[in-house]
């Protein structure tokens, strides 16, 4: 430790710190106040932890949830007592959903200061109830108490976040009063002596070994007999939370042959690394003809969520669907998965890939493929016919215009629809960041910029209106970030997605209470932050302002203002011109052999669960 501790609360903060770091945890989100000033120093004078301030508790929380979900590591929060705690809630609740590890370090009152009406004192303890995978309630810090009971529950918190079930944790600090160690001086000496074999080192007081599920050979033999014995077989692909993951998908794809559909999430849109890429896949299965004459017997489902609901309910009529996932939550909203296999999802990948035969791509995913050819022709005329910008419009271009190295982030509502909807080609795979957890709008600008900040690569958000509203402060992070950021504003001035809803039918009351229109442009926000600004009217403006930005290397905002109702029926004009081109050629009704040989595998043991 780098000062000598002169009381227990600094003697304990001390100690916690030390031992996250040394467990690999070194990146503290802050918000201070009085009550937390013990960890505050902690952080501030060790050697190796990076603290990141933010003066906003909730864009914290959400800028740690962006850090940590990129890292691929826990973040730590570190907050006083009180409203500062409730509002790490959004964060927390999106950590929880999506398994992101996150350490919650909260500052609270003494046992005698709880319950009692003592300022700035609430309720904490399990204050999140079931969001956090753990919690622990640390005593005020005495001589009566063993330092190491702290080193194994620090130890412990770090396990928790990032074990098989990965999530947030909560460890809520009791502090008495002085707070400040040049305060008042107490005799550490001892419980210093009881630790000084540990902080003469430099390893964790608990060491945790790496550890990893993995299915057993003979349930992987069984699923291999399963994809080989499959006439109409699909793969779906959903979000993905690495580079390591996209390779080992891309591997596992390039080894089955069959046609696949890929979640924006997912990054893995370009057809130079997945030849059977189905694009424009949304508006293939919209196709009423296709869909119907192309119903899958299996579908092989990695990764996790989707953001289509229409992709999502045309893989609910599968015969049989078998589903790998790294993490133990159950998605399956249609409830017809007969396989799920819960284990690491690259080694899973990777060994699959290994125990399959070769194969030729069969017509079944001929098929698929030219019809994606198809759409994909309809939204090249799109964009070159387009004389004004459109929200959809705005994501293909942002996702053709990315320069090499960006990452993208995609704001929630219609945002991430469009892009999901619109992104395909490109070279290479996309680091792509989304809060679908909950899939809230709120936080998503510091969300991003925590995801800039551990990639340390330039980063892209595209969200809208309302979203960036409900994030305004978080505008100083992206003023802040080490990496330039463009954050691009689809302005409709409401919440264009309730226009998609039967509730716009409500006419006498829609705009008031769905549309929610505001007056508000984001040109003085810019400024106030110290943003670059632009505002461009066509798509050519478009392109040249996203190009600046990115030549320039400044962080800039780039609003597009856009009607809603022009929104409405300009996605219903794309979505028609698609869908007849993809329905322009003959189906095919022929029937669709399997479209492997055995190879001689063994007999199908515990096949899926089979659906009539």
């Amino acid at each position: 430790m780098k000062e000598k501790p002169t009381t227990f609360n600094q003697l304990w903060a001390q100690l916690a710190i030390e031992e996250l770091v040394r467990q690999g945890v070194t990146a503290f989100f802050m918000a201070p106040g009085s009550r937390c000033t013990p960890l505050t120093l902690a952080v501030a004078q060790h050697p190796k932890a990076e603290a990141i301030l933010h003066f906003d508790e909730r864009g914290c929380a959400f800028q740690a949830l962006g850090w940590a979900r990129a890292a691929g590591r826990p973040a730590v929060i570190v907050t006083t007592s009180g409203t500062a705690v409730a509002n790490l809630v959004p964060a927390v609740t999106e950590a929880a959903q999506e398994g992101v590890p996150l350490l919650l370090m909260t500052a609270d009152r003494p046992p005698e200061l709880r319950d009692n009406g003592a300022n700035q004192a609430i309720d904490q303890v399990k204050y999140f109830g079931g969001l956090v995978r753990w919690f622990a309630d640390i005593p005020c810090p005495s001589e009566s108490i063993p330092a190491t009971y702290l080193l194994t529950t620090v130890g412990q918190a770090v396990r928790r976040s990032v074990a098989s079930d990965p999530g947030p944790v909560h460890l809520n600090f009791m502090f008495r009063e002085p707070l400040s160690p040049d305060e008042s001086s107490e005799d550490v000496g001892d419980a210093l002596a009881s630790v000084g074999n540990y902080l003469e080192g430099s390893e964790p007081y608990t060491f945790y070994p790496e550890t990893q599920v993995q299915v057993a050979d003979p349930e992987l033999d069984a699923l291999v007999h399963q994809l080989c014995s499959a006439a109409r077989g699909l793969i779906v692909v959903g979000s993905l939370r690495s580079r390591q993951e996209q390779d080992a998908v891309s591997q596992l794809v390039q080894r089955i042959d069959w046609p696949v559909i890929t979640d924006v999430a997912s990054g893995l849109r370009s057809a130079d690394g997945l030849p059977t890429l189905v694009p424009y896949a949304e508006a293939v299965v919209r196709t009423a003809s296709f869909a119907a004459a192309h119903r899958p017997d299996f579908v092989l489902y990695v990764g996790g969520r989707l953001v289509s609901k229409h992709i999502e309910r045309f893989v609910a009529s599968a015969h049989r669907l078998v589903r790998i996932a790294g993490l133990p939550c159950r998605l399956d909203v249609a409830h017809i998965v007969g396989m799920r296999i819960e284990a690491d999802l690259i080694s899973t990948c990777l060994r699959l890939s290994e125990k399959l035969p070769d194969s030729a791509s069969p017509t079944w995913t001929k098929d698929w493929v030219g019809a994606g050819a198809r759409a994909a022709s309809a939204v090249d005329a799109f964009e070159r016919d387009a004389l004004a910008l459109s929200e959809p419009l705005v994501a293909r271009l942002l996702w053709h215009g990315l320069p090499q190295r960006y990452a993208v982030f995609l704001g929630n509502s219609m945002p991430i629809r469009d892009m999901d909807f619109m992104a395909y080609g490109g070279e290479g795979l996309v680091a792509v960041g989304v809060n679908r957890g909950a899939s809230g709008i709120d936080g998503l600008v510091a969300t991003a910029c925590g995801q800039a900040l551990a990639w340390q690569r330039p980063t892209t958000l595209l969200l809208g209106d309302l979203s960036l509203l409900h994030d305004l402060n978080s505008l100083s992070l992206v003023r802040q970030s080490p990496v330039p950021m463009r954050v691009v504003v689809l302005n409709n001035h409401g919440g264009g997605i309730f226009h998609f809803l039967p509730v716009s039918r409500q006419a006498d009351l829609f705009e008031t209470y769905f549309g929610t229109p505001h007056p508000y442009r984001f040109e003085a926000a810019a400024a106030m932050f110290g943003l670059a600004y632009a505002n461009p009217q066509t798509p050519k403006e478009f392109e040249e302002s996203c190009e600046e930005a990115a030549a320039n290397g400044r962080s800039t905002l780039i609003e597009v203002v856009t009607d809603r109702t022009d929104n409405l029926a300009m996605h219903r004009s794309l979505l028609e011109q698609v869908t007849r081109a993809v329905d322009s050629e003959e189906l095919s009704n022929s029937h669709y052999g399997p479209c492997r040989l055995k190879a001689g595998l063994q007999a199908e043991k515990n096949p899926a669960k089979t659906r009539s």
